[in-house]
């Protein structure tokens, strides 16, 4: 197993902060809300981060996040923290992210075409909804206050208003990713970081 460089260090924490920011964007920007669901970047931010850093680093980065979040710093959505994040049905959302991160790596680690850093960015945005809206849906039913007449329908209608947003930016994303595949992560010592991610 390589040893994490500075490097490496510097850029998990530049993840963990864009996540922080982006998990935060609509409470920063109050009008970032469509029928009560606010419009988030965390998506946006962990398919970057298992798209530039990598599965290991990228997968890393996410594990990060929801650490630092769990310990109690305010780094997911509406500025939360601390450990009673985890009976919130919301919380499968968090862990969707170490998997959609690792997985996109593994995906753009093997092929570095622009159309496998678009499929690979889809690919993690459906974990992250399949992953983390059944979570909610069976959190909602085991443990939950669910809604009165609460389904497993009404649990995928939740996610309509996000679904336009996820799927631009998870493209953008792919693009984003694969540019500074080309341009920068391919030089020096970003290189070596994608060799061994």
């Amino acid at each position: 197993m390589r040893k994490l460089r500075a490097l490496d260090l510097t850029l998990a924490a530049m993840f963990v902060a864009l996540m922080a920011i982006g998990a935060n964007i609509s409470t920063i920007a109050p009008f970032l809300h469509v029928g009560g669901v606010p419009i988030t970047l965390q998506t946006f931010f962990a398919i970057l981060a298992g798209a530039i850093l990598g599965s290991r680093l990228g997968s890393i980065a996410m594990i990060v996040y929801m650490l630092v979040g769990l310990v109690g710093v305010p780094v997911f959505a509406d500025f939360t923290g601390g450990l009673s994040i985890i009976i919130r049905p919301t919380f499968g959302f968090i862990l969707s992210y170490i998997l959609a991160a690792f997985i996109i790596g593994k995906i753009v680690e093997t092929n570095k075409s622009l159309p496998a850093f678009i499929i690979a960015s889809l690919i993690g945005m459906a974990v992250n909804y399949l992953f983390g809206t059944n979570w909610m849906y069976f959190a909602y039913k085991l443990w939950g206050a669910a809604p009165e007449g609460f389904s497993y329908k009404m649990a995928w209608l939740w996610m309509v208003a996000p679904l336009p947003k996820d799927l631009i930016l998870s493209v953008l994303a792919g693009i984003m990713a694969h540019r500074l595949e080309k341009t920068v992560l391919s030089k020096g010592q970003f290189k070596q970081l994608k060799r061994g991610a």
